[in-house]
């Protein structure tokens, strides 16, 4: 860009700066956390059958960062799961598909239930809330305090017959059925990131502006069609 415009890189990243922290913080104000009767209004049917008091489905994503220099960091942000330097965020979407909760970066080997508790996401939650997420997300207890319920996959049991592990019918039915619904959050984070701005290994030196660049771009996911339609 330096060169198309003819300026200095450090006059274009500096303009680049300004202005994504300018979008940041007033695009922020649109991720919003819906009422329960909001969500209720706009709940499509395949959560009507099954989960009809779902208020959010929640996962955590990952973007790639250069190595940092500094020894402490570097252990950090090391993510065993992807084999490289990462920052990690929460994101809450709606049973619709839209974007009401991004959380700020941390370190890529922090646990799921450690961002969870300190995001800000409980705070929003209220009594009587499902929260839809995967196995990973050791939260039950957390929800529970504030009389709100956890809907994951069921885990499988030992045999009492011997070896090996298994799950009753009707577990295996609700297993299907969250797993049907929670890819939704899956093709939303698909989505954020087929902006190029957070789909690239992104410079250590511009970690501060990876949380304003995800809140700008659900802030545009958002504006596109509803990932899961009502009927």
């Amino acid at each position: 860009m330096a060169h198309l415009f003819g300026v200095s890189g450090s006059r274009v990243s500096s303009v680049f700066t300004t202005w994504m922290f300018c979008l940041f913080h007033i695009f922020k104000g649109f991720i919003i956390w819906p009422s329960r009767e909001l969500i209720k209004k706009f709940m499509p049917s395949s959560f009507l059958r099954t989960f009809p008091r779902t208020r959010a489905i929640i996962d955590c994503s990952e973007i790639f960062i250069q190595r940092p220099r500094n020894p402490s960091t570097n252990a950090r942000t090391y993510s065993t799961y992807k084999s490289h330097n990462t920052v990690k965020f929460l994101v809450s979407i709606t049973p619709t598909g839209a974007f009401n909760f991004i959380s700020e970066v941390w370190g890529g080997n922090t646990s799921d239930r450690h961002i969870t508790m300190h995001s800000g996401f409980l705070e929003l939650v209220s009594p009587g809330d499902e929260i839809m997420a995967d196995r990973g997300f050791t939260i039950r207890d957390l929800l529970t305090e504030r009389k709100a319920y956890l809907t994951i996959p069921p885990f499988t049991r030992k045999c009492k017959w011997g070896k090996g592990r298994y799950l009753s019918v009707k577990e295996i039915r609700k297993t299907r059925q969250i797993a049907n619904l929670r890819i939704h959050v899956e093709r939303a984070i698909q989505r954020l990131k087929t902006f190029k701005l957070i789909s690239q290994t992104i410079p250590w030196n511009m970690k501060s502006l990876i949380h304003p660049m995800v809140v700008v771009a659900a802030f545009f996911c958002n504006l596109q069609k509803p990932l899961v339609k009502k009927n």
